[in-house]
């Protein structure tokens, strides 16, 4: 069993080309990042991940004005048009040294209606991703996400789909501890489990809930017993135990968190993942 590692988002700069630099955290393995400003921004990031020899898998869309959510249905574009522009991607960053893609799939903003067969919707795009990667030669994982107003469907569906079926396309999953906290609560190991052997990719976060709203907030043991934030602690045993398995941290600024508090969080979970504390 190879050991898990660790890696940043750009989500916690936003992708701002000023603050690339505060994305190499001490002694971290990799950054993962997308939505970035323009080119130009990612050529530079590129250069600086060169210099440090850190290395980067690109959380898709690449630029802002891509395509996140629109594989399986329109939500911000025709879904075909957001096939087109993954591809043109991937191209790109096959010949770029990204390590991996990942895309939010499956992503429904809603239920679909009684005569989609979403099994078929899933096993498509599945196999097109699985195209993509033999043509590429570029792994992609896949995130399944919340919906429109916190929807769970798209996890419901995930979690209804055929091991089997999923297992024929070679393609591995990113847990979002947020988004499946949210759609599953207390239940969340027993949907984690039947995918465990798929689990590459963690992003880790907590969550504040706001009247109309929710945004990410660090990790942090004190979430533990505050009454307010989600537990998260035995998630991350479990999610320890996946085969060479990356936690990314993945909170945004908006909630200003203090370096110190995004340290002391970061060093709790390695010590969780790594056996030092339990």
């Amino acid at each position: 069993m190879t050991a898990p590692k660790y890696g940043v988002s750009g989500s916690t700069i936003l992708s701002d080309p000023e603050f690339f630099e505060e994305l190499f955290w001490q002694d971290i393995d990799q950054i993962e990042i997308g939505e970035f400003p323009d080119d130009t921004a990612f050529r530079r990031f590129l250069e600086i991940t060169r210099s440090k020899q850190i290395p980067y898998g690109v959380h898709s869309p690449l630029l802002r004005s891509g395509s996140k959510y629109d594989l399986i249905q329109n939500v911000y574009m025709e879904t075909e048009e957001a096939w087109e522009r993954l591809e043109n991607e991937v191209r790109q960053l096959s010949l770029l040294g990204a390590e991996y893609v990942l895309v939010h799939f499956p992503y429904f903003k809603e239920k679909v209606t009684e005569d989609e067969n979403v099994h078929a919707l899933i096993e498509n795009g599945l196999r097109r991703l699985h195209l993509l990667q033999e043509k590429y030669s570029i792994p992609f994982v896949c995130e399944p996400k919340l919906g429109l107003h916190r929807s769970p469907v798209g996890i419901e569906y995930l979690h209804q789909f055929p091991v089997e079926v999923w297992d024929k396309y070679g393609i591995k999953l990113c847990i979002d501890i947020g988004d499946y906290l949210m759609a599953t609560g207390d239940q969340i190991l027993s949907y984690l489990t039947k995918w465990e052997k798929y689990i590459k990719m963690v992003h880790l976060h907590n969550v504040e809930l706001q009247p109309n709203n929710y945004i990410w907030i660090p990790v942090h043991p004190t979430h533990e017993f505050n009454g307010i934030q989600y537990k998260i602690r035995d998630l991350i045993h479990f999610l320890a135990k996946c085969d060479d398995v990356v936690f990314i941290f993945e909170h945004t600024p908006h909630s200003n968190p203090s370096k110190e508090f995004i340290q002391s969080g970061y060093e709790w979970i390695r010590e969780l993942v790594e056996g030092k504390r339990v």
